[in-house]
């Protein structure tokens, strides 16, 4: 049986190897960090039912600094982790680790009641 050697990414169109700088199982594409929902528990068993677009949506740190990609399952929901490749779009993962910063961590909502404004106090004779 013969392994095709690369793949055709369903998000973006681009023609992507499997050959990988920095990791054995390319799972997503270096140019849009898109993914299929392919695999159910180990990467490569390939025994998922969904084979839905994986988004990504943010980047962690794992030991010694390696960066790992957080998938969503577009159609499941399922959260998948990627090792990042060498060869991945640097541009779009530091989006994804600035995400967080562009978005406020509590709501901000307009104050119920502002403050009245304090009175001028008379002076004294």
């Amino acid at each position: 049986m013969v392994f095709a050697r690369s793949f055709n990414c369903e998000h973006c169109g681009v023609d992507v190897s499997l050959d990988a700088p920095g990791t054995t199982h390319r799972n997503h594409c270096p140019s849009c960090l898109w993914s299929r929902h392919l695999d159910r528990n180990v990467p490569g068993d390939r025994k998922a039912d969904c084979s839905a677009g994986m988004e990504p949506i943010a980047v962690t740190v794992r030991g010694e600094g390696r960066w790992v990609l957080i998938h969503r399952c577009t159609n499941c929901g399922r959260l998948r982790l990627n090792k990042t490749a060498g060869d991945d779009n640097v541009l779009l993962l530091m989006r994804l680790a600035a995400l967080p910063l562009t978005m406020p961590f509590i709501p901000f909502a307009p104050d119920p009641d502002p403050p009245s404004k304090p009175r001028a106090r008379k002076p004294k004779a």
